[in-house]
């Protein structure tokens, strides 16, 4: 078994132990509390983050782990494992299925192996920047050649009145064939397995954005931030299946 293998079974035991938490307290009456941000996190957040840090760090000590709920550790390490244990908790709390667990994988700073695990529906998508499979199936984004073929999805209306120019994203919502805000990590799966076409996010933090890089690309489409540039270095996120990727940016930033 390669490296690669190896870490890609690891990850998805990471997915399946934070999944176990994260599931017994979903529809159930938890706790929510308010970070520094006025985000919310519950005890659902930290308990799956805290068992995946423990993980890492006895059968990877040499690694590195940012996570959002608990910060960075060994920080210099040539690996970093990049987690997210409820993205959209938002949505978690309002018993929603648009969440889910983020796990990434960066070597040198990229991105080589990046999850997003649902862990109530059991859907786990892994991807390596070459390939994506959805429950060990591949998947593959869907060709759509023009805007009024396509669906547009955003986490969230305001967010991009707040960080982008809501003008232009509103002339892009006018082109496509249909626009929802069905979002968080979720969007980006429902791209990568080719039920949608665009997903935009207009800010974005690192433990956000780095597992969405392998699966978007592993699944054929094209990721950049919100001006055509890396995504691995850009505060904001386009994810499309790539055809109109272009015709999306020229939009977006005329």
């Amino acid at each position: 078994m390669n490296e690669l293998n190896e870490l890609k079974l690891f990850g998805k035991h990471l997915a399946e132990m934070s999944a176990k938490i994260i599931a017994s307290y979903f529809r159930s009456n938890v706790q929510v509390d308010s970070k520094s941000d006025s985000s919310p996190v519950t005890i659902a957040d930290k308990r799956a983050e805290e068992l995946m840090r423990e993980e890492i760090m006895r059968e990877f000590p040499s690694h590195g782990i940012v996570g959002e709920e608990f910060g960075s550790y060994n920080e210099h390490s040539e690996y970093q494992w990049i987690l997210d244990p409820i993205d959209g908790t938002k949505s978690f709390i309002c018993g929603t299925v648009t969440f889910g667990t983020l796990i990434a994988l960066a070597k040198k700073g990229e991105p080589i192996l990046g999850i997003i695990n649902q862990p109530v529906l059991k859907e786990f998508l892994i991807g390596d920047n070459e390939n994506a499979e959805l429950n060990g199936k591949e998947v593959r984004v869907r060709d759509c050649n023009s805007l009024n073929e396509a669906v547009l999805l955003t986490t969230d209306h305001l967010h991009v009145k707040k960080y982008q120019d809501i003008n232009k994203f509103d002339k892009l919502t006018e082109k496509v064939k249909l626009y929802r805000n069905w979002g968080d990590c979720y969007g980006y799966y429902l791209v990568a397995t080719g039920f949608a076409d665009i997903m935009i996010d207009p800010i974005m933090n690192i433990w956000d954005k780095m597992a969405l890089i392998p699966v978007i690309r592993g699944a054929g489409g094209t990721i950049t931030n919100y001006n055509g540039e890396d995504a691995v270095k850009g505060t904001s996120i386009i994810a499309t299946g790539g055809k109109i990727h272009n015709e999306v940016l020229k939009i977006l930033n005329s």
